[in-house]
């Protein structure tokens, strides 16, 4: 499942992963530390929701 950044509108895709984060492609979301930050904007974890839920 892909998430969205509710600031930005940055997609996770887990597919992808974030390389220059050090999440490799592969990682489902709910695998990703809680310190991970968005690379766009730099909000946590927190402020992503599921595809799914718009």
């Amino acid at each position: 499942m892909k998430y969205r950044c509710t600031v930005c509108g940055l997609i996770y895709d887990p597919a992808e992963g974030d390389p220059d984060s050090g999440i490799a492609p592969g990682t489902p979301f709910e695998d990703i530390p809680d310190t991970w930050e968005c690379p766009v904007c730099g909000v946590t974890k927190l402020d992503f929701i599921p595809l799914d839920d718009l």
